[in-house]
C-alpha cells in the first residue's frame, strides 16, 4: 500500500518521500504523502498512517478535505461569485476577517466557537437580527463545504451552535419596526437637502431621491439601479432587476407598478436613458444619516421611507394585491410588517413640495 522514494536534493542531502495509495475497483480512492530527512522517520510515519487508514472510519475521515472555516468561506465566495447579493458577500468577507471563527480548523469546530463568534458580534454592537443574518450565511457556507467539497465538518456542530445562540438571545428575528417619518420631519429633511442642492449644483438631489423613495416604495439600492429602458410609461410599470429576495439574490426581476407621484419625480431627472438616479447607494445612506443627526431627528432610517410609502397606499384604501404590485412583495406575510396605519386618506394631498420640486 505504501512506498518510499529516495531522491537527492539540490544541496546534496537526501530526502525520503513516503506515499500511500489506496485503490478500489481499479480507482484511486485515497492518495497521501509526506517527505522526511530520514528513512526511519518515513517508515514510522507510513506504518502509523496505514494503521489509521485501516481503522474503522479511518479512510472516510482521511478523504475529507482539511482546512479552516475561513478556507470554506473563501471557497464558497469563489464558487458563488456573481451569484450572491452585495450584503451577503460583505457579511461572508467580514466573517473571514474574524479570528474568533475563521482560523479554526473545520475538524475542530465546536458549538462553543459559534457562540463565541456571536458574542463577539453582539459586543461589537450588532443586533440579534444582524447576528442571525451572519449565522445564516455562515451555516450556508459550511453546509456547502461539507456536502460539495468534502470538508471535515460535523453538521450537528453548526446546528447546535446556532440553536444555542438563539436560546442565549444572541441571535433572533428582528422586531417588527413601525417607525414612520412625520410630515414635519420630511419637511425638515427636504428643506435641508434642497438648500444644499441650491448651494452646490452638482451635489446629490437628496430631496428628489427622498420623494421618489416615498412615492415609489423602492429600496435604497433599487433606486440607484432602475433604468429608463426598463420603464414602460404606457403601462406605468418598471422592471426592478435583482430585487431583494431571501432565496434568490440574482435574476429575481420583478415588474412593479409606478405610481403617478413617483413618475412626477422621475420626470424631474435629466436625461431619458441609462439609470434614472445614477448615484451611489452608500452615499445616499450616509447623507441621510448625517442629515438626521444634524436636524436631531432620532431613529429614522432611509428604509423607513419605503415603510412610509407602503403604509400610505394602505391608508389610501389600496388592497393587498394593489400595494404588492407597487412594492414587489410576493406574500402578505412579508408585506404586513410595513402596514402600520396612522390615518385614512392621503396625508400628502396638496403637498407643498410638489411646486418647489417642479420649479427647480
Amino acid at each position: 500500500m505504501g512506498t518510499i522514494t529516495e531522491r537527492r536534493r539540490t544541496g546534496g542531502t537526501t530526502a525520503y518521500r513516503a506515499q500511500i495509495v489506496i485503490k478500489s475497483n481499479g480507482q484511486v480512492v485515497y492518495r497521501g504523502s509526506e517527505t522526511f530527512d530520514r528513512r526511519s522517520t518515513a517508515e514510522a510515519w507510513m506504518k502509523r498512517r496505514e494503521k489509521e487508514l485501516k481503522s474503522p472510519g479511518g479512510l472516510e475521515a482521511a478523504r475529507r478535505k482539511v482546512g479552516t472555516v475561513g478556507d470554506v468561506i473563501k471557497d464558497y465566495i469563489l464558487e458563488k461569485e456573481g451569484g450572491m447579493g452585495r450584503t451577503k458577500t460583505q457579511v461572508l468577507r467580514s466573517i473571514c476577517e474574524s479570528h474568533l471563527i475563521s482560523d479554526i480548523p473545520t475538524s475542530d469546530l465546536q458549538p462553543k466557537h459559534i457562540v463565541d463568534f456571536a458574542r463577539g458580534l453582539r459586543r461589537g454592537g450588532r443586533s440579534p437580527s444582524t447576528v442571525q443574518n451572519y449565522l445564516s450565511h455562515l451555516s450556508a457556507a459550511l453546509s456547502m463545504g461539507r456536502t460539495a467539497w468534502g470538508y471535515d465538518l460535523d453538521r450537528n456542530v453548526v446546528e447546535d451552535g446556532v440553536t444555542a445562540c438563539r436560546q442565549l438571545d444572541l441571535a433572533g428575528k428582528s422586531n417588527c419596526r413601525d417607525r414612520r417619518p412625520t410630515l414635519a420631519e420630511i419637511d425638515a429633511l427636504m428643506t435641508h437637502f434642497a438648500e444644499a442642492s441650491a448651494r452646490v449644483s452638482r451635489t446629490l438631489p437628496m430631496h428628489r431621491i427622498m420623494a421618489f423613495a416615498i412615492f415609489s416604495a423602492r429600496r435604497q439600492e433599487e433606486i440607484t439601479l432602475i433604468t429608463w429602458e426598463d420603464f414602460n410609461e404606457d403601462e406605468m410599470r418598471q422592471m426592478v432587476r435583482d430585487m431583494k429576495h431571501p432565496g434568490q439574490k440574482k435574476g429575481n426581476d420583478v415588474l412593479c407598478e409606478v405610481t403617478p407621484e413617483a413618475l412626477r419625480v422621475m420626470q424631474l431627472q435629466p436625461g431619458r436613458s441609462g439609470r434614472i438616479f445614477p448615484y451611489n447607494s452608500d452615499t445616499i445612506s450616509t447623507r441621510f444619516t448625517r442629515a438626521c443627526k444634524f436636524l436631531e431627528i432620532e431613529d429614522l432610517h432611509f428604509h423607513d421611507l419605503r415603510h412610509e410609502g407602503i403604509s400610505r397606499l394602505f391608508e389610501m384604501g389600496c388592497t393587498i394585491p394593489q400595494v404588492a404590485a407597487v412594492s414587489g412583495h410576493r406574500s402578505w406575510q412579508s408585506l404586513k410588517r410595513y402596514s402600520h396605519l396612522r390615518m385614512s386618506g392621503d396625508k400628502f394631498a396638496g403637498w407643498a413640495w410638489w411646486d418647489k420640486l417642479e420649479a427647480e
